[in-house]
C-alpha cells in the first residue's frame, strides 16, 4: 500500500501486526499451526486496528470546533464518488474536460462579469470635501494581536506566506511589519503581491457544465490580511464617529446576524398580518454583486462619508491595477484584469461593499432591510394605493442601481403574496415582472406564504440526518467522548440555525427536531436501551425544546440589555406594571390574533422572560446571564 493511499490511523506498529495476521494466516493454511492459534492473531489485529481508529476519530471529536475540515477530509476519503468541477461547456457547445482548460474558461467567465474602469475621485493631496488626511499610525502590538490570531488551518496567499509560519513568528516580525504597513498606509503605495489572487472556484447549485455556477473566491496575501483587519477596525470607528452606519444592513454588521435581520423584518410582516392586512414581500437579488462595485464610485462615497483620506488613497491603490488567476488541482490559468469589485475573500471587501450600498434604501414608510447584497422590501398592500406605493419603491431601487452601476438578476427576484385578502398584484423590475412564488430561502431560512415554518422545519431535519449519516457510517467509534462533539458541533446546528427566528409551530415539527437528537444519542455505546431524559442527563444534553427557550432567553437578553439593545426598543415594550417583585425589567405583553404572531419570538419569549428572577436578569454581561439562565433552568427537561 503506497503512503498517499494508507488511512491516517494506520501507524507503523499496526502494520506489523497485520503483517503477522497474515503470516499466521499462511501458517494455518499450511497446518503448521492451529485455526485457534491464527484466530486469536485476527482478534488481536482487529482490536489494535479498533484502538488505532478511536485514537484518530477522538483526536478529530477534540478539534472539530476550531478545525471542522479534518472531519470532513475524514469523511470524504471514504467516498468513492468525489466533488469535480466540470466538465464545462463554452458559448459555442465545446466540452472542456481538462483542468487548465477549465480554469482558463471559468477566469475568462468571471473577468466577464467585471464593471469597466470608471472615473476615480480627483486627489488634490489635501484636504477633500473637508475630509482629514491624517497619518494612520500602526503599532507591533496591534500587528502582534492579530498575527497570533490567525487560524493555522488556512490556506496561503499567492505570496506562498503560509499563515501558521506567520502566527508563529508572531513576536519576531510584528515590528517590521508594522513599519512596512504605516509606510504602505501613509504613502498610499500597496506591494504587487498584495493586490493579486489565486481564486478558487465554488460550485453553488445548478448545471456543473455553466460556469456561472461557481462562485469565484479569492485567496489573497495572508499578509495584507493582517493589514486589512487593523484598519477594518480604523474604517468602523470612522463611521461610527461620523454618524454614516447603516441601520438597515445586518450583514458584516457586529452584533448582527441573519437572525437579527430575519426577526427585525419579519416582527413587522406578522404584525400587518395579524392585523388582517394583506403583506406583499420582495425577494431582490443583485447579479456578481461584490464582483461588479464600480470602484470609481465606491471611492467618492467613502470621501463623502468623511473617511481619512490617507486611508481613502490606500483603498484606491488596492483595488487599482488588481489581478487574479484561477486554480484548479494545481493548473494555473493566465491572469486577468480586475476592474470592479471588493474581493470575495478579502477583509475589507465586505464592509466596503456595505459602505457602497448604505444608500440604498425606500422613499416611503415600506420596509426594507439588507444582509449584504441581500434585499427585502415589505409593505401592507391592502389598497391600489398601497400597491403603487411598494412599485414606487422598486422604481427608486432601481434608479440607484442604475446610477450606481449595479444590476438586479431579475430572473431570481420574487414577489411573495401573504394574508387571505391578498390581490396578488403583479409588480415589476424595471421592465421584468417579478414572478411569485409560495416559498423562498431567505438567509439560509425556507420562508412560506403561510409562515408556518413545516417546510423549513422537514428542510432542518433532512440535512441534520444526512450529516447524522455521515458520522455513522464515517466514525468507527461509538464512545460519548468521539459522537458528543460530533453532534454538537455538526449536527445539532442545523436544527438550530436562526431557530430563534422560525420556531416550530406545530407538536409534529417539534417531534420530527427531537426526534434527530433522540437518534444520535442511540448511537452512543451503553445508552441504546437507556429512557431519552436519561440519556441526556447522562451525556449533560439538553432536549431541543429547552435549548430553543434558552436560545429565546439569550437572544432577549441582546435585545434588553445587549448588543442589540437599539433593535430591542422597536421589537419591545417595557411594561408600566413594575411591582417591587418584578425582575426590574419586565416586559409588556401585546395581545395577538393569528397563531403565527403568538410563535414569534417577540411574543411567545416575553412570558418565561417576565418569570426569571432579578439576579438572572440583572446579570452584567450575557457570560454571566447565561451561567445563571442554566442554574435556573436545570430542573427543566
Amino acid at each position: 500500500m503506497g503512503r498517499s493511499c494508507r488511512p491516517n490511523w494506520m501507524s507503523k506498529q499496526l502494520r506489523e501486526g497485520i503483517r503477522k495476521k497474515q503470516k499466521a494466516y499462511r501458517e494455518w493454511k499450511k497446518g503448521r499451526i492451529s485455526k485457534g492459534s491464527y484466530l486469536g492473531e485476527v482478534r488481536t489485529c482487529r482490536d489494535k486496528v479498533r484502538k488505532a481508529k478511536s485514537r484518530i476519530e477522538l483526536d478529530l471529536a477534540k478539534g472539530i470546533k476550531t478545525n471542522s475540515k479534518r472531519f470532513y477530509s475524514h469523511i470524504n476519503k471514504k467516498k468513492t464518488k468525489k466533488e469535480e468541477v466540470g466538465p464545462l461547456y463554452t458559448e459555442d457547445g465545446m466540452e472542456v474536460k481538462d483542468n487548465l482548460g477549465m480554469a482558463q474558461h471559468l477566469n475568462k467567465y468571471f473577468a466577464s462579469v467585471f464593471n469597466k474602469t470608471s472615473e476615480e475621485p480627483c486627489d488634490d493631496g489635501g484636504m477633500i470635501n473637508g475630509n482629514v488626511d491624517m497619518e494612520v499610525d500602526i503599532t507591533a502590538t496591534e500587528v502582534e494581536a492579530v498575527l497570533e490570531q490567525l487560524d493555522g488551518t488556512k490556506s496561503e496567499g499567492p505570496d506562498n506566506l503560509h499563515p501558521r509560519i506567520l502566527k508563529e513568528l508572531a513576536r519576531e516580525i510584528a515590528s517590521p511589519l508594522a513599519r512596512i504597513f504605516k509606510q504602505s498606509i501613509n504613502s498610499g503605495v500597496v506591494p504587487y503581491d498584495w493586490r493579486i489572487a489565486n481564486v478558487v472556484p465554488i460550485f453553488k447549485k445548478g448545471n456543473k457544465s455553466d460556469p456561472g455556477n461557481y462562485r469565484p473566491v479569492s485567496l489573497t496575501s495572508v499578509v495584507c490580511k493582517v493589514l486589512e483587519k487593523i484598519l477594518r477596525e480604523k474604517v468602523v470607528k470612522d463611521i461610527e464617529v461620523n454618524g454614516n452606519w447603516d441601520e438597515l444592513q445586518h450583514g458584516f454588521t457586529k452584533g448582527r446576524s441573519c437572525q437579527t435581520n430575519l426577526i427585525s423584518f419579519f416582527e413587522k410582516v406578522t404584525d400587518y398580518l395579524d392585523k388582517g392586512n394583506a403583506v406583499d414581500l420582495i425577494y431582490l437579488d443583485f447579479s456578481k454583486a461584490f464582483d461588479t462595485v464600480p470602484h470609481g464610485e465606491l471611492l467618492v462615497k467613502l470621501e463623502k462619508m468623511g473617511m481619512n483620506m490617507k486611508v481613502v488613497r490606500w483603498i484606491r491603490n488596492w483595488l487599482k491595477g488588481r489581478l487574479q488567476r484561477v486554480v484548479l488541482k494545481g493548473e494555473l490559468s493566465g491572469w486577468k484584469e480586475v476592474t470592479s469589485g471588493v474581493p470575495q475573500g478579502s477583509v475589507l471587501g465586505p464592509i466596503l461593499f456595505n459602505l457602497f450600498i448604505t444608500d440604498l434604501g425606500t422613499k416611503s414608510g415600506n420596509v426594507l432591510i439588507k444582509f449584504a447584497d441581500d434585499t427585502k422590501l415589505g409593505g401592507i398592500a391592502n389598497t391600489e394605493k398601497d400597491r403603487d406605493t411598494i412599485q414606487e419603491d422598486l422604481d427608486h431601487l432601481v434608479n440607484w442601481s442604475n446610477s450606481n452601476r449595479m444590476k438586479y438578476n431579475s430572473e431570481k427576484c420574487k414577489v411573495m403574496h401573504l394574508g387571505i385578502n391578498n390581490k396578488n398584484f403583479r409588480y415589476t423590475l424595471g421592465t421584468h415582472q417579478l414572478e411569485a412564488t409560495e416559498e423562498e430561502k431567505d438567509l439560509g431560512v425556507l420562508v412560506d406564504s403561510r409562515m408556518t415554518m413545516s417546510r423549513q422545519c422537514d428542510t432542518a431535519v433532512k440535512k441534520a440526518n444526512a450529516i447524522l449519516g455521515c458520522i455513522r457510517r464515517g466514525i468507527s467509534s461509538k464512545d460519548k467522548e468521539v459522537l458528543v462533539p460530533l453532534y454538537k458541533a455538526l449536527v445539532r446546528p442545523h436544527l438550530e440555525y436562526c431557530v430563534q427566528f422560525w420556531c416550530p409551530m406545530f407538536k409534529k415539527d417539534e417531534f420530527k427536531l427531537e426526534q434527530v437528537q433522540r437518534r444520535a444519542t442511540r448511537m452512543i455505546r451503553g445508552m441504546e436501551n437507556l429512557p431519552y431524559e436519561r440519556r441526556l442527563k447522562e451525556l449533560g444534553l439538553f432536549s431541543l425544546a429547552k435549548r430553543r427557550l434558552r436560545g429565546d432567553m439569550l437572544a432577549l437578553y441582546k435585545y434588553i440589555r445587549g448588543v442589540n439593545v437599539r433593535e430591542g426598543e422597536e421589537l419591545f415594550k417595557f411594561s408600566t406594571n413594575v411591582g417591587t417583585r418584578t425582575n426590574g425589567y419586565k416586559l409588556d405583553i401585546r395581545k395577538f390574533r393569528l397563531e403565527i404572531r403568538r410563535r414569534f419570538l417577540t411574543i411567545r419569549g416575553v412570558k418565561f422572560w417576565n418569570s426569571l428572577p432579578r439576579e438572572v436578569v440583572g446579570a452584567k454581561d450575557l457570560s454571566g446571564f447565561k451561567t445563571k439562565l442554566d442554574k435556573y433552568m436545570e430542573g427543566m427537561l
